[in-house]
């Protein structure tokens, strides 16, 4: 007996899982094939993806850029970086499924480079000595000792020279004793040219190069003339060199430079300097040694010279307390006549209370570096507001006298930070219960024993980790002290470039950047021991503030 089955009818969510096409014939159907679904096909060219889509294209151009950049840099940590950073930019948004990392891929790139990567920079250059004189390779310190003691070769030949450009870069164009064009430039020793023309012993054209006349040698004079070109490879060839921008001459160094053994004589007095890979310089048997080295690691050599070199002992103590001193004073000051102001504004029987609060935070509403500068020249002695309209005249030296450039600086941060206080401390007086304060007064508490017991405590709950966070940063308030006094005035009396009002991280930016002795190497190191005490004394002040936590 023949049994006739009837499909069953398919469900509606069968039938919505199918498309159009999936009948016979259709690519998912009997008929036509079916495959997966490609990236291409689950794109919608909408105005969004194209904006996508050209955003994304202007960031590969940049990336390809600093991926050229640095390779032609030999920059390889930074070429793997931005090669890892555009992959990962690609394919999170390209990607359907990424939808939480296309948030935090943009912060987490930006929190390496400008966070992680300076953090670690500036440990690995605090156990270097790269500074002045110590700043790049051993072969470019040899080069540089070569240039610094070149002298006219005597008898050498004279050679006709012509100054040529191609585009911005100068070249010179010279006429061998043989008869032969020569060519070379900065960093291209002379070599044959190829296609010159040589008229009356002087190269008049060369392919590719634009020979200059008289007229655009002297606008160009200062370039051409401290121009030297390589005789060769060799550094101790000398280098070719011209006085008129018509007639080159040989110029040799009188130094001599010995790779094999990693030497240098002095050939005028005979002293042999040999390369000491620890210091990073070439050092003579007596000791002295040539001001041009390169970079090495050298430890703790850094953080060592803080505390024993007794030219930086000193004046790094000096500074320390003295940071200190700004920084808890501020901290004190700051708070108190923020807090006195926001209890008294706090007062219900107080007039006018929006109004005055409106103007105490004025001085918060103003840039930082703005009333820095302003507040500078107020205490100028001889024409300040404060002397000249305040004091009738006087000529009391707020900048430039040790004590009162410390109170100056300590006066314009109080003008800087008391309505940040004033608004932290409204805001928390406001937040307290004032069931507490009828408690209090149910127990005879007199005002003052309600501040102490009631009011300061349930304060600090929430003041607490601001007035941490307060101190932290003054520690490290650059802008106030050096915008108000750049440090001064200044320690003639110290062997480093050091001011009375100078505080950690303004001695740190003179040791690096002041003077003509640049100590990048030095400077990272008292900047990680800045790192130090600032995280010391904040996971302690953190710790005893845990006390407070059951007060709420």
């Amino acid at each position: 007996m023949n049994r006739t089955t009837t499909p069953p009818e398919a469900s509606p969510r069968s039938r919505t899982a199918r498309g159009p096409d999936d009948g016979p014939g259709g690519p998912g159907g009997p008929g036509g094939p079916r495959g997966p679904r490609t990236w291409i096909g689950a794109q919608t060219f909408s105005v969004g993806f194209v904006a996508k889509l050209v955003l994304v294209g202007l960031v590969d151009a940049l990336g390809v850029y600093g991926v050229l950049a640095s390779a032609a840099q030999q920059q390889w940590g930074v070429l793997a970086f931005l090669v890892a950073a555009l992959l990962v930019v690609n394919v999170v948004y390209f990607s359907r499924r990424a939808v939480p990392a296309k948030y935090l891929v943009p912060g987490l790139i930006f929190l390496l480079v400008y966070q992680v990567f300076v953090v670690a920079y500036t440990g690995w250059t605090a156990f270097t000595n790269y500074g002045d004189g110590h700043n790049s390779t051993r072969a470019d310190a040899v080069e540089a000792i070569l240039i610094q003691d070149e002298a006219r070769v005597a008898d050498s030949p004279t050679y006709p020279l012509s100054v040529v450009t191609r585009g911005d870069e100068l070249a010179f164009a010279v006429v061998d004793p043989d008869g032969d064009a020569l060519l070379g430039a900065a960093e291209q020793p002379l070599a044959p040219a190829e296609g010159a023309d040589v008229e009356g012993g002087r190269v008049v054209a060369v392919d590719g190069y634009e020979v200059l006349d008289f007229a655009q040698v002297v606008a160009r004079q200062s370039e051409v003339f401290a121009m030297r070109v390589p005789m060769s490879d060799d550094p101790n060839d000398g280098s070719l060199r011209t006085t008129d921008g018509s007639s080159g001459y040989v110029y040799a160094s009188t130094m001599v430079y010995d790779e094999a053994a990693g030497t240098i004589t002095d050939t005028t007095t005979g002293t042999v300097y040999t390369a000491d890979e620890s210091e990073g310089s070439f050092v003579a048997a007596d000791g002295t040694a040539l001001g041009t080295g390169w970079r090495v690691f050298v430890g703790f050599e850094n953080f060592a010279r803080v505390l024993t070199d007794g030219s930086l002992r000193g004046p790094f103590v000096g500074v320390l307390l003295w940071t200190f001193g700004f920084a808890i004073g501020s901290v004190v000051l700051t708070f108190g006549l923020g807090l006195f102001l926001a209890i008294t504004l706090n007062d219900w029987r107080v007039r006018g209370r929006t109004v005055y609060r409106s103007l105490l935070i004025l001085p918060y509403a103003f840039p930082a570096f703005l009333s820095a500068l302003v507040w500078r020249g107020m205490l100028n002695r001889d024409f300040g507001f404060v002397n000249q309209t305040l004091l009738g005249g006087a000529e009391i030296p707020w900048l430039t006298d040790p004590v009162l450039a410390k109170v100056a600086v300590l006066t314009v941060n109080l003008w800087l930070g008391f309505p940040y206080m004033f608004l932290i401390c409204t805001g928390a007086l406001q937040s307290i219960p004032h069931e507490v304060y009828e408690a209090g007064r149910l127990d005879g508490a007199k005002p003052w024993r309600m501040f102490r017991s009631l009011t300061m405590p349930l304060l600090l709950v929430s003041t607490a980790p601001l007035l941490i966070s307060s101190f932290a940063f003054n520690f490290n308030n650059f802008n106030v002290v050096y915008l108000t006094t750049e440090g001064g005035p200044q320690d003639l009396s110290a062997p480093v470039d050091v001011g009375a009002s100078d505080i950690l991280i303004t001695f740190v930016y003179k040791i690096a950047f002041g003077g003509v002795n640049r100590q990048y190497g030095l400077a990272c190191a008292i900047s990680i021991l800045i790192f130090l005490i600032v995280a010391t004394i904040s996971a302690i002040s953190f710790r005893k503030t845990r006390a407070l936590e059951e007060l709420s």
